[in-house]
Order: structure tokens, then C-alpha cells, then sequence
């Protein structure tokens, strides 16, 4: 396999659980950048969760919001959403099911969040405080809310014709538009950078990893992942708390003599 670039998650992927990152994890990833393999960031996480990660790994690009946005440094360079329409439906409905819910909107960089303790959130201190009391004026690349359970978040889903991402361990449900995900991003980007599919190693742990594992030339699971992504992986790899990411390019991805196969 001729490795041209490396698509990993973030949380529980790359990151330890303390959400920390080796100086060994980084020193890999920017030696693959080295020997000229492009790296990826893929995470559910907004820009403004992601970006003190981004500042530190340095990829060459960064899919953020659940495949919604791509950047390069700074800069966006595709991004996707619903319309305006959609969108304030998708915040009615979810009000209708509880009158208090949590909801954060990205709109590009931005985050709009209905909590009044932002400053204290690690991922989300950035976001901007609003309280859906009115119709949003921007459409939404991504809608989070946090609901009471799946299925209550499938049937909204399910009548605004949209996607629904769901996360490990937690009540927080992902909108999206149909048919965009992290696998819709990837192949926007290999297809700029004219990198086949077959060409792509990605590293997941969740449910909105599957589709990217399933369908890159190589798919590994971290050992802490999911069953669900375990079972469609190609290969397994150590858990985050162990760099299973970085120990996987190290032993298995010819990076270091360019001739050499998997």
C-alpha cells in the first residue's frame, strides 16, 4: 500500500484520555509530513474546541464539526450546511421535545451555545452566549443538542431529513445534513489533492468513524474503541492512553523508505 495520508480522530483517538498528546505522537505525525504524507485531523469537535490541537499537531488540514468544514491553517476551504430554514426548524423541534435544552450552533468558526457557563467549558470557552429566544439570521454547519435519549433525537432527525451523530458515553446527539459526514469530507479533499481512497490509512474510535474505516484503503481502530468500529477495522492498534496511533505508523506504515509496502 503507497501511503499518501493519514486521517485521524482526535478524542480517544489521538488524544490520551486526559486529553493530552505525546511529544512522541507529534514527532511521528510531523516526520510523515516529512516524507511527504498529508495529515488529516477529523473531529466532531468545533473549530474552537479543536484549534488549540490543531496549533499544536500542525496538519496539513483539519476536518472539523463532524466533516461539515475543512481548513487549511487558518483558513476555511470547504464547508457545507443546512439552510437557513433548516436550520431554525431543527432548534424548534428540538424545544419542542424540552424547553431548556442545550443546544450549540456552528456557523463557520463560531459557536452559538445556550449556557450561561461558557468560561468554564474546556472545549467550548470561546463559543458565544445565545439563547434561541429568537430565529437564528445565519444557517448552521452543525447542530448539538443534548436530549433526553436517541430516540427522541432519530425522530427529529428523521423529520427534518437530516443526520444524526451520536457519541460515546454522553446525551449529546449531532445534526447534520444527509449524507455528509467525515467519509464525504475526506473524499473532497483527497479528490483536490488527487490521493485515491485506496491511498488513505484513517484511525477512529466512534460511531461517526465507521464510514471513514470502512471505506479508506486502511481502516484501525484504537483498542479502546467501540465494538461496533472494532469490528469493521482492518487492522487494531494500542488503546489512546498507549499511542496506539503513533505506534501503528511507526511499525506498520513505510514511512521512513518510500519503495516499501504494507
Amino acid at each position: 500500500m503507497n501511503v499518501k495520508m493519514i486521517v485521524t480522530d482526535l478524542d480517544e483517538t489521538l488524544l490520551r484520555t486526559d486529553k493530552t498528546i505525546s511529544k512522541k505522537t507529534i514527532e511521528i505525525l510531523h516526520k510523515c509530513q516529512m516524507y511527504g504524507v498529508v495529515i488529516v485531523i477529523a473531529t466532531a469537535r468545533f473549530w474552537i474546541g479543536a484549534e488549540r490541537y490543531i496549533n499544536v499537531i500542525c496538519p496539513d488540514y483539519a476536518i472539523t464539526a463532524d466533516g461539515t468544514m475543512i481548513h487549511n491553517a487558518e483558513k476555511i476551504i470547504y464547508s457545507c450546511g443546512f439552510n437557513l430554514r433548516t436550520t431554525n426548524r431543527l432548534i424548534h423541534m428540538i424545544h419542542e421535545v424540552n424547553a431548556t435544552a442545550e443546544i450549540m450552533t456552528a456557523i463557520d468558526k463560531k459557536v452559538y451555545w445556550n449556557n450561561l457557563h461558557i468560561s468554564e467549558s474546556d472545549k467550548l470557552y470561546k463559543a458565544e452566549y445565545y439563547d434561541y429566544k429568537s430565529p437564528l439570521l445565519e444557517a448552521a454547519n452543525k447542530i448539538v443538542a443534548r436530549l433526553p435519549d436517541k430516540n427522541v433525537a432519530e425522530d427529529i432527525a428523521k423529520k427534518c431529513m437530516c443526520r444524526l451523530i451520536s457519541y460515546r458515553d454522553e446525551n449529546l446527539y449531532g445534526f447534520l445534513p444527509y449524507n455528509v459526514g467525515k467519509l464525504h469530507t475526506i473524499q473532497k479533499l483527497a479528490d483536490r489533492l488527487h490521493i485515491s481512497m485506496d491511498e488513505i490509512v484513517a484511525f477512529g474510535d466512534d460511531e461517526n468513524d465507521i464510514d471513514m474505516l470502512k471505506s479508506c484503503g486502511l481502516g484501525v481502530a484504537v483498542s479502546n474503541a467501540i465494538p461496533e468500529v472494532q469490528l469493521v477495522a482492518d487492522k487494531l492498534t494500542l488503546s489512546n492512553d498507549e499511542d496506539g496511533v503513533a505506534f501503528f505508523i511507526e511499525r506498520k506504515i513505510p514511512i521512513y523508505r518510500t519503495e516499501d509496502y504494507l
